[in-house]
């Protein structure tokens, strides 16, 4: 099986897309966040489910999408991703903080 570690990033991406969903339903927001925490188990067990984010055409970051979001990883090795963030669809990936300053990002 494969350690998936969570960036600081992308706990605060999860942080502040709960936040914003709470003001309307809190039920809904923690639905939410398990949902992403699931698509984290997936990499898990199978690290290439994933596609390569079209941006930036690296075969080592790769996106299962989950509803509006992206969840966007890294593939370390064959034992080890890291999710570096959760995002928007609707949103360019190029404003995201994981990416600023990146080749492609």
């Amino acid at each position: 099986m494969v350690e998936v570690r969570w960036t600081r990033q992308a706990l605060l991406d999860m942080e502040h897309i709960a936040d914003y969903i709470a003001r309307d339903s809190e039920k809904f927001a923690s639905i939410q966040v398990e949902r992403f925490f699931d698509a984290g188990k997936k990499v898990e067990h199978q690290i290439r489910i994933g596609k390569i984010v079209p941006e930036l055409q690296n075969e080592s970051i790769r996106e299962i999408i989950e509803g509006y979001y992206r969840i966007v990883y890294r593939i370390v090795n064959d034992q080890q991703a890291d999710i570096l963030t959760v995002h928007h669809s609707r949103r360019l990936l190029s404003n995201n903080p994981a990416f600023k300053g990146k080749p492609g990002g």
